[in-house]
């Protein structure tokens, strides 16, 4: 069997959203997955991933690396004793990928494929131009073009293995008030009331966050959610969201990692970036969130309007709504 590369070289949400096109990818290939830092706790979860290559790429993520010319001969020697067949580079629609393109090329890989607007000279056999759809839809699109397609039965849901088994009794809803990027989650103050009108309205509240986040977590459970700050590993978030009734998060990686487990999400969604490309994938959900805020498409990560108004005025009463809708329709 040929082995063929695929990389994605941002966070944990966006490797689970390649999820659908690797899964793609393996079903006639091999497939080794080439991941930053950011990204590794997702890509060790995907199904169809044969080995992960983690790099610390220096364009890409929001605290990047300088660039390192011994990192950067270590990877290329390390990806020309894989031999592989083929590549595929992952990117989000405002990303390029030739800056990868020339590092396999130096590994000496052939048939090198991405979505790509900018001229690629010699660094790709296939030059795709992907519609304005999901992120989802543009992966698989191009690894479509690529030759590959899902397997039948395979609907292009997100997934993950290596589930654990229950670690936290329902009924809950839970609540991830954190973002990697301010702008794209609420403000502690708004999360607190949320929580609140969550519980008076007979939910079980648990609030998650990553360590660096328990002050966080803290301040918006309050006397009234659990705070789980800290306290969960990324598969034992993913068992927790697995559990829930329903999770209430902003545009960051656990949404996606709700979806990967089929746990509807009310999303609460900044216009920073689209929703068409970036909300809940292929699970029940609410997106919540004035999308026509003047902060749209943007791509700020700090609010540029006072107040943060797109989120910071989406009613703690409209959360519940959403929650109790969720929840109706999975039950029924």
């Amino acid at each position: 069997m040929r082995t063929a590369l695929v990389t994605r070289m941002d966070n944990d949400g966006d490797v689970l959203l390649a999820g659908p096109a690797i899964r793609a990818v393996a079903a006639m290939d091999r497939v080794v997955l080439l991941v930053s830092p950011s990204g590794e706790q997702a890509a060790r979860l995907l199904p169809g991933v044969s080995d992960v290559y983690v790099w610390p790429c220096p364009w890409t993520g929001f605290d990047p690396p300088a660039v390192d010319r011994r990192g950067v001969e270590t990877l290329v020697d390390a990806l020309a004793l894989e031999r592989l067949g083929a590549a595929i580079v992952l990117t989000s629609y405002h990303q390029s990928p030739l800056p990868m393109a020339l590092l396999l090329r130096m590994a000496g890989i052939k048939n090198i494929a991405a979505n790509c607007e900018d001229y690629p000279g010699a660094l790709l056999d296939l030059r795709h131009h992907a519609g304005p759809g999901h992120e989802v839809e543009r992966a698989l699109d191009l690894v479509e073009a690529a030759g590959y397609s899902l397997p039948d039965g395979d609907d292009g849901s997100l997934r993950i293995k290596n589930i654990l088994p229950v670690v936290e009794e329902g009924p809950y809803v839970v609540v991830h008030p954190g973002a990697s990027v301010p702008a794209r989650t609420a403000s502690p103050d708004h999360w607190a009331v949320t929580v609140k009108a969550l519980t008076a309205d007979g939910h079980r509240v648990l609030v998650t966050g990553a360590a660096d986040e328990r002050a966080l977590t803290a301040e918006v459970a309050g006397s009234n959610g659990v705070d789980l700050g800290g306290r969960t590993s990324y598969r034992r978030l993913a068992a927790i969201l697995k559990t829930a009734q329903a999770v209430v998060v902003g545009n960051t990686g656990p949404a996606h990692l709700a979806a990967a487990v089929n746990t509807p999400v009310v999303s609460l969604f900044a216009p920073v970036v689209p929703a068409a490309r970036w909300a809940p994938w292929r699970v029940p959900s609410v997106v919540l969130g004035d999308q026509y805020a003047p902060c749209r498409d943007s791509r700020a990560r700090v609010c540029p309007v006072p107040g943060h108004p797109c989120l910071d005025q989406v009613s703690p009463d409209e959360v519940v709504v959403a929650v109790r809708k969720l929840i109706e329709e999975v039950a029924t």
